[in-house]
């Protein structure tokens, strides 16, 4: 039984977090306010991550700590360094493995399908702070002063996210129209939560994964339209009704709302194809992607069994790691 240590009890923190218990292994979580996943196996811990010095205590004899927090959308470009420099700092000071949950911001716009090959050439801040964690953390780990991995994943289909199949499914499920600033006939990746779960599991501990990123395997990409009528087809729901919102609509929701303004960065990703090829990932490091109605199904049954606390409603698009 190893420590492994998980900042971050999001919905793919709180995945690992089930998925390394659920393996025998020895689980830390650290957030702010000490929630996580409720298991005899998993530790949560109340602390400052940005804290180098208390987080490298926690760490002390983790195997691998992994990077599963997400600060406020647009806080990014100022809590982010301070979280990356103290996880960089803890890996290098213990000698875990720093797992680190990424995303596809850092390439900006790309015609065709991004690999982990694809230049890092974001103009925007997201990407840009993303690609700064991500060029130190590889930095130290050819200085031998840290081992290091990440996982990137596209828009999320899971429990508890906050990505755009989160705010597209609720009204299709209730039958209700859904209002979103994107294309919804472009075909688009889509990244199940436990598959980022498996692959940052599976990049902490094999030591040809180390020192470069990975692409969570995922199916097919198929569209947002496509991706709505499956999940109604799953639900006995109504046929989707899809309105696009303009994107002048966006740019003046961002005038009175931080979330929406920096949407606005990000909007490329909406309003033409987003292909992600994962293929890396499967053939390396043997992840196979769950397949997409499986994963839908998964996702419409949690949507249900919250619908009495949440209810169902419409936005724009928002983004994980």
């Amino acid at each position: 039984m190893s420590l492994h240590v998980i900042v971050g009890a999001g919905p793919v923190g709180t995945a690992t977090a089930y998925r390394l218990a659920a393996a025998g292994e020895r689980v830390r979580v650290v957030t702010r306010r000490g929630t996580g996943p409720d298991h005899p196996a998993v530790e949560r811990v109340a602390a400052d991550a940005a804290d180098p010095d208390r987080l490298a205590a926690l760490a002390d004899g983790a195997v691998a700590v992994y990077n599963c927090a997400n600060p406020a959308y647009h806080r990014w470009a100022r809590d982010w360094p301070p979280l990356a420099a103290a996880l960089l700092t803890a890996a290098g000071r213990t000698g875990a493995v720093l797992a680190t949950v990424g995303n596809l911001y850092g390439y900006g716009p790309v015609d065709g399908p991004m690999t982990e090959a694809t230049p890092p050439a974001a103009a925007g801040t997201k990407g840009r702070v993303r690609n700064r964690m991500w060029a130190e953390a590889l930095a130290a780990h050819r200085a031998g002063q840290a081992r290091v991995t990440e996982v990137r994943g596209s828009d999320y289909l899971g429990a508890g996210t906050t990505s755009l199949p989160m705010l597209l499914l609720p009204p299709v499920l209730a039958g209700r129209r859904a209002v979103l600033p994107v294309d919804f006939d472009a075909p688009h990746t889509w990244t199940y939560v436990d598959d980022v779960a498996r692959t940052l599991v599976v990049a902490a501990a094999a030591e040809r994964a180390w020192g470069r990123a990975w692409h969570v395997p995922s199916p097919p990409a198929v569209s947002a339209r496509e991706l709505a009528t499956r999940a109604a087809a799953l639900a006995g729901a109504p046929a989707p009704r899809l309105i696009r919102l303009p994107y002048p609509g966006l740019w003046l929701a961002g005038l009175v709302n931080p979330f929406a303004r920096e949407l606005r960065e990000t909007a490329y990703q909406f309003d033409r194809p987003f292909l992600m090829d994962s293929t890396s990932a499967t053939e390396i490091l043997g992840v196979e992607p769950t397949p997409l109605d499986r994963a839908l199904a998964q996702t419409v049954a949690a949507l249900r069994d919250a619908a009495p606390a949440t209810g169902a409603g419409s936005g724009g698009p928002r983004r994980k790691h």
